[in-house]
């Protein structure tokens, strides 16, 4: 996808050869940084937006490989995360430090031209955050509190996930109380058109998803964060939270379809895991996710080291996702009744197992709809039969494997949330990959830049002390407990 690059040139004046300064200037420089451009650049980067966030959608098993098996049997063990602080997250830090530095800050005075300067720095505050979140996620410990630093500090430490989620809690509530709805939006923002209370919003979503990580290891902040994440106002019906790709744009297609319709691949297919469990229900959805091959859908078998053809014989990612146009779901309404429903089965919230079940039935529905399920009076029969079906009905004994199972559907595409699921729940059951590289099976974390070890040799030497010494892929991040 096409970026947007912000030069910052600075020319020197070389005494007695002024005749030389055009020289010095380049031609294609602007003449002064634009934070709407780095807003949009940021935008277009975030997690779930641009293509190879892959890994997530293999360790969840929602997709296979063809002709290239190797993700999906973890043969990846280190991720890079340099392209994240290099890229959006410094975008951001400047952003902020453009509106609040004084030698800056008038530049970026002309609300009609980028938006206030609250609104610039609470919605940069709020996608930093974001940002983080995913990141340590992934690997667990990483470096926050110096990062973004420059030169002040190049080899920044790394902070614990537990101090991490503290501090961002923090910063999403204080960036959304920045917001001034009656000054001018930020401009740039290709994903909320600057929609302010969208960007709250967003912020109280954050949040609420954030705490049902702290379930196991800290019960009652969580239950605090969440029920103040729901208080200031979460994504509702109809409010679905999208980032919109431009049909006709060549820079600015949906991934999915440059990759099999531009790149002409075929290295992936819906997983015999999603229709094996879809397909004997009955589920529409299916139909949505996948090809349709013969007016059926194939799975291909997940996790064997064998390499196949696809085209024709097995089904691809379905139209839906990968049209030129397709948007990228952030958040949907389905998600925060799972969540809704999640909380009340573990206690976050009051209703026990009645709000349980009544949230978990919505969040069905409203997926089913979600995806382009008509509601008529046919579809209305189907999903009564469904939610009797074995494994799909709520009872208390096994609620909240069913709410996790169904959201995990939900998610379909999206699968580092569904990876965080996974681990912390251990739901859906998943079978590792057959031929899996390390006979542990799934990784329940990702390991750090290989650069760390040379660029930041002290740091990354004290961060690896904590996993035994050793940078593994199944040491547990903060919040995984069993």
């Amino acid at each position: 996808m096409k970026k947007i690059f912000v030069l910052l040139v600075t020319v020197a004046a070389l005494a007695g050869c002024n005749k030389f300064d055009d020289l010095n200037v380049s031609p294609t420089a602007l003449a002064e940084p634009t934070t709407r451009g780095l807003l949009t650049n940021v935008l277009q980067n975030l997690p779930g937006t641009a293509f190879g966030n892959n890994t997530g959608n293999f360790y969840v098993q929602y997709l296979s490989e063809g002709p290239y098996p190797g993700g999906s049997l973890y043969s990846a063990r280190t991720f890079d995360f340099a392209a994240y602080y290099s890229g959006p997250l410094y975008d951001l830090q400047k952003i902020i430090e453009y509106n609040t530095d004084e030698a800056t800050k008038a530049t970026f005075a002309n609300p009609d031209k980028y938006g206030s300067h609250d609104n610039q720095v609470a919605v940069a505050r709020i996608l930093k955050a974001y940002f983080f979140w995913w990141l340590t996620d992934r690997y667990g410990d990483i470096p926050y509190s110096e990062a973004l630093q420059g030169a002040k500090a190049f080899a920044p430490a790394y902070d614990k996930q537990q101090a991490i989620y503290t501090d961002l809690f923090k910063e999403l509530k204080e960036a959304a109380a920045m917001i001034k709805p009656a000054e001018k939006a930020v401009v740039g923002d290709v994903m909320l058109d600057g929609d302010m209370g969208m960007w709250k919003k967003f912020a109280a979503t954050t949040r609420l998803m954030m705490s049902l990580r702290l379930i196991k290891v800290d019960f009652a902040k969580g239950k605090a964060e969440f029920e103040s994440a729901f208080a200031d106002g979460v994504i509702a019906n109809g409010e679905d939270i999208m980032y919109k790709y431009i049909a006709g744009d060549p820079n600015n297609y949906n991934p999915w379809y440059n990759n099999y319709s531009v790149s002409n691949r075929n290295d992936y297919a819906i997983s015999t895991t999603m229709t094996d469990y879809m397909a004997p229900k009955n589920d529409p959805r299916l139909k949505v996710y996948a090809e349709i091959l013969d007016d059926t859908v194939v799975g291909l078998p997940y996790g064997k080291n064998v390499a196949v053809n696809i085209p024709a014989i097995y089904s691809r990612i379905g139209d839906y996702f990968r049209g030129q146009a397709s948007p990228a779901t952030i958040y949907s309404y389905a998600q925060v009744l799972f969540a809704l429903a999640e909380a009340a089965k573990v206690g976050y919230i009051t209703g026990g197992d009645g709000a349980a079940e009544s949230n978990y039935y919505a969040a069905i529905e409203a997926s089913w709809k979600f995806y382009g399920i008509e509601w008529n009076t046919a579809n209305q029969a189907a999903f009564a039969t469904y939610i009797t079906e074995p494994d799909v009905a709520y009872t208390p004994s096994t609620g909240y494997k069913s709410i996790m199972t169904e959201k995990w559907i939900h998610l379909y595409l999206n699968g580092y949330e569904s990876w965080v699921d996974w681990r912390r729940t251990g739901f859906p059951v998943l079978t590792p990959a057959v031929d899996a590289i390390d006979p542990k099976g799934i990784p329940l974390r990702q390991g750090y830049p290989t650069q760390e070890k040379a660029n930041n040799t002290k740091n990354y030497t004290d961060v690896l002390a904590t996993m035994g010494g050793v940078d593994d892929n199944y040491a547990k991040v903060w919040w995984d407990k069993d």
